[in-house]
């Protein structure tokens, strides 16, 4: 949808109050590889999971698998159900893939990683890089995010193989936050899973991360209550049914995702860029659909501009600050200032199902997508902590 008419404004136009932060430290993604970690005794990290000690450890992560969707289908996922449960995780602010997978990573927040969204502004050029792709040639990932990864650091002591599809192999995704040990591709489900248990020896400690995307790609494509999304969720289990019962002794395999989803109706799909009001003073727009930085002109009151947002959405949307959000804790604690200069001044995070887009910058492919993620909606951020 485009124009003025796109969307009404929702109800008083008063503040609503911003769900509470990730559990950063505690119960979130980035607990998984680094609580996996220390289960294998790999020195130098903290098992806040508390998970059991085993020789092998294989680190799941299947993108787009929220908590409260497997909870509405399970009946069609009988591995997953038979797991042992370790309760909901939280996925990173915001839910995107780009900030949880950093966060798994490294262990660190999205304050210290600076993975901050979908598009990001890189505030050396002035220009919105996008994270998961295109990376312009001059954008060093080793220099975007510097920190050693959970993958580089155990490698120095077990067996590390990341299981993956060979195009994410050379990423800049990959090199930022996931590099370490060694990469084995492998196209189509069951080659992946075949050969993520060809890395599972016996008498050697060992680490494989094995990374599942087919499951959101479905559903952006075509929502998540789709048959299409239900059926690729039961290649999944069908897969993990064929790894799981076939580890060798003293392995484990522990399952999280990055984030969970909405189906947002065409009608949802707003083009705020066709609102002249509601872009005065903005510069840049980045982010994603579900969670929108604005980045404003200097001079531009961040105030003024949440105000303007509120007055046209009204509690459709949750709209904060960036200083608000650092004092809420949403990037992490002790956030590093020149990861922060990447995030926007003004963040519009959708509270009903709606997305937002800037079609001046993305034009309008995105808004044929179906599947959203990247808010704080129960729906977006939990994420399970499955254990066989």
């Amino acid at each position: 949808m485009t124009g003025q008419d796109s969307v009404a404004v929702r109800g008083s136009g008063e503040p609503v109050e911003l769900p509470a932060a990730p559990r950063y430290g505690s119960r979130s993604v980035g607990e998984v590889m680094t609580s996996a970690a220390a289960a294998l005794g790999v020195p130098g990290f903290e098992n806040a999971l508390s998970l059991p000690a085993a020789q092998r450890f294989v680190v799941v992560l299947v993108d787009g698998l929220g908590s409260r969707l497997l909870s509405q289908v399970r009946g069609y996922a009988p591995t997953l159900r038979s797991a042992q449960s370790l309760g909901e995780l939280d996925a990173a602010f915001p839910s995107t893939t780009s900030v949880s997978l950093s966060c798994l990573g490294t262990g660190r927040t999205p304050g210290r990683h600076g993975m901050l969204g979908y598009d990001v502004l890189d505030p050396d050029t002035d220009r919105v890089v996008n994270m998961l792709g295109n990376w312009p040639a001059s954008l060093d990932p080793l220099a975007w995010q510097p920190g050693a990864t959970v993958l580089e650091r155990t490698a120095q002591h077990v067996d590390t193989v990341t299981v993956s599809s060979p195009r994410f192999e050379s990423s800049a995704l990959t090199r930022a936050v996931l590099r370490g040990g060694r990469f084995v591709g492998a196209q189509g489900v069951h080659a992946r899973t075949a050969r993520a248990l060809e890395q599972l020896k016996e008498g050697r400690r060992g680490l494989v991360y094995f990374y599942w995307d087919d499951l959101d790609k479905t559903g952006h494509k075509q929502g998540w209550r789709s048959d299409a999304w239900l059926h690729a969720l039961e290649e999944l289990d069908s897969a993990l049914k064929r790894l799981v019962t076939r580890l060798p002794a003293n392995t484990r395999v522990v399952l999280t995702a990055d984030h969970g989803m909405v189906d947002v109706a065409l009608e949802g799909r707003i083009d705020v860029s066709a609102v002249p009001e509601l872009m005065r003073g903005v510069r840049n727009t980045a982010g994603e659909p579900r969670a929108v930085q604005l980045h404003l002109e200097p001079g531009v009151s961040p105030e003024d501009v949440v105000g303007r947002w509120r007055e046209h959405f009204g509690d459709a949307v949750w709209l904060a600050t960036r200083d608000e959000l650092v004092g809420s804790g949403h990037f992490g604690p002790d956030p590093e200032p020149a990861m922060l200069a990447r995030a926007g001044d003004v963040w519009v995070l959708g509270r009903e199902d709606i997305a937002l887009y800037d079609v001046a910058r993305q034009g309008t492919r995105p808004l044929a997508m179906v599947g959203q993620h990247g808010s704080l909606t129960e729906q977006e951020r939990a994420v399970p902590a499955l254990l066989w």
